[in-house]
């Protein structure tokens, strides 16, 4: 059985290999351990990245507070900037800081696909390539 999301998140390291970092999966996210650890680990020296991934076919993704206090947990143990790599269908990955996206009434996380798209920051912008202006 393929775990969901496993795809996507090769694609991401993939990506991220592309940008001359070195990146990998970590084995046991998504619940497999009691310690915090982010879907993607990722450096190159200079710039280290923990990155939850978050794939979804709808216009909205819901984030438990759980997973992004650990992401954040761990980053700031590894020295890593957090995000959380969001894909919608038909679009580009996507990048946001855990400070960025709104939180639900439980205290959860919600990333809606139009506020992404124009907040969110791009990959060549979270491996410091290029710097883009948000209005």
């Amino acid at each position: 059985m393929v775990r969901k999301g496993y795809s996507e998140e090769r694609d991401l390291v993939l990506k991220l290999w592309e940008h001359n970092f070195a990146a990998m999966r970590a084995p046991a996210s998504g619940g497999a351990t009691k310690r915090p650890l982010p879907d993607i680990i990722a450096g190159n020296g200079e710039i280290y990245l923990a990155i939850e991934v978050k794939t979804t076919t709808k216009e909205k993704i819901y984030i438990d507070s759980l997973q992004v206090d650990g992401l954040c947990e761990f980053s700031d143990t590894f020295g890593a900037l957090p995000y959380i790599g969001v894909k919608f269908k038909y679009t580009k990955w996507l990048f946001l800081k855990p400070e960025d996206i709104e939180r639900t009434k439980s205290n959860n996380f919600k990333i809606e696909k139009d506020i992404a798209l124009e907040k969110a920051l791009e990959i060549d912008e979270i491996v410091g390539v290029d710097k883009q202006l948000k209005f």
